[in-house]
């Protein structure tokens, strides 16, 4: 039973009694029996007990009501304490939940792009057109960064009509050396591609067969005696291609020797390249060597009149120096004398000392 409840209780038998006590009153006052009274007086003490009661009862259920609402603001401060701070740490939350999402969004939108790109270059790969003209750009860009704009050339048309993807003009010997971008790349991809023995051996046959085409058709338009080099450069734009083809394809790299075709891939056309930088290097101090030889001559002959200078130079200095002495010996002499007359005047010198006899040139002739 709950406070309320019990509360309610003692009230509804505090009236019943009350009503009982009265109506004992009442039958007091008409009848004077004795039991009755006694009946009454425990009646009257039993209200004051349950009067008692209901006070205690009453003073306890407000000190349950002050506890319960002391202890429910308590838990009500703890709760929005709690609330807040689980507040904060979930916008926290939140917050970084929303920049890891917006980092997430950016590498999704490049991984996009990037597919963008490479399905793009797959596009360029697989058309022969596009392809050479991906092997073109690349060629240009190795070119232009290792050599002087002098020493090249692009689509130069050569003596038989056809038409190099770069020209390396050096001079004879060896001559100019073409360079032929275009590379056999659908049986690469096939080769890479197959899935079981057969495949692979089809897609090798044709990838020898491809290459030993393409070799032969740079030595034959590439290779002009009288205007250009005896060899020729084909250029493979992919490493992967260049290892896949010395690896695994001894045989048409040996025929590319014989038909002095190089095949080359960016490393080895940057290597390349810097060797032929040298070798124009020193062609171009060799046609500067009669110009050099003349000027060291001039420088020579200058040399040797400015010898000629310092040796007068140091002569005046030497009869310049003979002069100041003679000048410094009369200086002395003309000192000496004149000391003599001052010691003479003073009458201190020897009166018995013959005067000098002065030069012969400065003698008077007799009158």
């Amino acid at each position: 039973m709950t406070e309320t409840a019990l509360f309610i209780a003692v009230a509804l038998l505090a009236a019943a009694l009350g009503a009982l006590a009265a109506l004992l009153l009442r039958g007091k006052r008409e009848t004077a029996d004795p039991q009755v009274s006694e009946l009454a007086r425990q009646q009257t003490e039993l209200l004051g007990r349950l009067a008692a009661m209901a006070e205690a009862q009453a003073q306890t259920r407000a000190e349950i009501t002050s506890t319960l609402n002391e202890r429910l603001e308590h838990v009500s401060q703890r709760m929005g304490v709690s609330l807040e701070a689980s507040a904060q740490k979930t916008a926290e939350t939140l917050g970084t939940l929303t920049a890891r999402l917006n980092v997430i969004d950016e590498a999704q939108k490049n991984i996009t792009e990037l597919s963008t790109q490479v399905v793009g270059l797959q596009d360029i790969l697989a058309n022969r057109q596009a392809r050479g003209a991906f092997g073109e750009v690349q060629l240009i860009d190795i070119v232009t960064n290792a050599l002087p704009p002098s020493a090249y050339s692009f689509q130069t048309t050569l003596g038989n009509g056809t038409r190099a993807d770069c020209l390396i003009r050096l001079p004879n010997p060896p001559g100019p050396i073409a360079i032929d971008a275009k590379f056999p790349l659908d049986a690469y991809h096939a080769l890479r591609n197959a899935k079981d023995e057969a495949e692979k051996t089809a897609a090798a046959r044709q990838f020898r067969s491809d290459l030993t085409k393409h070799v032969t058709a740079i030595a034959e338009k590439y290779i002009i005696p009288g205007e250009t080099a005896e060899s020729a450069l084909m250029f493979l734009p992919s490493e992967a291609v260049y290892a896949e083809l010395h690896a695994n394809f001894g045989d048409v790299v040996s025929r590319s020797y014989q038909a002095r075709v190089w095949i080359v891939s960016p490393t080895t056309l940057m290597a390349t390249l810097n060797t032929v930088r040298a070798v124009l290097k020193d062609v171009e101090m060799r046609k500067q060597a009669g110009v050099i030889q003349k000027y060291v001559g001039l420088l020579l002959g200058d040399v040797g009149r400015l010898n000629d200078r310092v040796g007068s130079l140091e002569r005046h200095f030497q009869q310049a120096g003979k002069d100041i002495g003679d000048i410094r010996k009369s200086a002395d002499a003309i000192s000496s004398r004149g000391e003599k007359i001052e010691a003479v005047e003073m009458g201190e010198g020897d009166s018995t000392e013959p005067l000098p006899t002065p030069p012969q040139q400065n003698r008077l002739a007799p009158s």
